[in-house]
């Protein structure tokens, strides 16, 4: 069959450079699972040096002609692609609560969202990694007092540990993106609970970073918070200057404050 043509409206761009595949593969540290998932695999550039290692690997893939192609040319593959799409899918038809990895080389247009259904399964994914966009890769991985320091980077650090581990010029991929790559890695925390409601920590988080150049004493009105609590100096603060665990505290502050999530 011929190689996949890439669709504009699935975000495809086929990385054509089989040593950043190989990069990428070698990001997987195989410690406390025996499979792995990738996500949007298109031509197996990266799934080839995934199924040379040792551990069970998946592939989720919406576009057809891709299906089609890995079925043809992938035949360690056989029964082991899934024709859906990875934001609807019940993984666990799959998985049924086994840990896993995800890697992949990740469509531009949903990559955030992949972020936050993998944080939905964090208790069975202690390990992701893959290709962004430069500029969301470095969200995720960004600390507090910088612009680019948002909800993804809240979110994702309260549950792992984030690296940046190298960028990827445009030339390396069919067609190429007008913006550069990143990729990085999260590593699940071996304590990944949090001591407050995971509920209401997300919805603090998010009615933050809504109005972001507010203080927190404007930005969360809407949490109804009593006016003993909005006089903590923490109020004073815009949500960019608060690190993941001044987050995790205020959240704990408005929980004893009544506030359900």
């Amino acid at each position: 069959m011929e190689k996949v043509k890439a669709k504009k409206h699935l975000g495809q761009h086929f990385l054509k450079d089989e040593s950043i595949a190989k990069a990428i593969a070698d990001t997987l540290s195989l410690k406390g699972y025996n499979e792995v998932l990738e996500i949007g695999p298109g031509m197996g550039v990266l799934t080839k040096y995934l199924l040379d290692k040792p551990i069970n690997t998946h592939v989720i893939e919406i576009d057809t002609e891709s299906v089609v192609y890995l079925g043809e040319n992938y035949p360690k593959l056989k029964d082991k692609i899934i024709s859906q799409d990875f934001l609807k899918y019940n993984i666990n038809e799959v998985y049924e609560n086994k840990q896993f990895a995800i890697i992949g080389n990740f469509p531009y247009n949903i990559s955030t969202q992949i972020v936050f259904r993998t944080l939905e399964f964090k208790h069975q994914i202690p390990e992701f990694s893959g290709m962004f966009q430069k500029e969301v890769a470095e969200r995720i991985c960004e600390k507090k007092g910088s612009k680019a320091y948002g909800i993804l980077s809240v979110l994702a650090q309260a549950f792992y540990d984030t690296e940046y581990l190298f960028t990827v010029d445009e030339n390396v991929f069919i067609p190429p993106p007008k913006v550069k790559s990143g990729v990085m890695k999260m590593t699940r925390k071996e304590d990944y609970s949090l001591p407050c409601g995971e509920r209401l920590f997300f919805t603090v988080v998010k009615t933050a970073f809504q109005q972001r150049r507010k203080t927190l004493r404007n930005s969360l009105k809407t949490l109804n918070l009593s006016d003993k609590l909005r006089e903590d100096i923490i109020f004073d603060k815009r949500p960019e200057q608060l690190s993941v665990d001044e987050f995790i505290v205020l959240t704990q502050k408005i929980e004893a404050d009544g506030v359900q999530s």
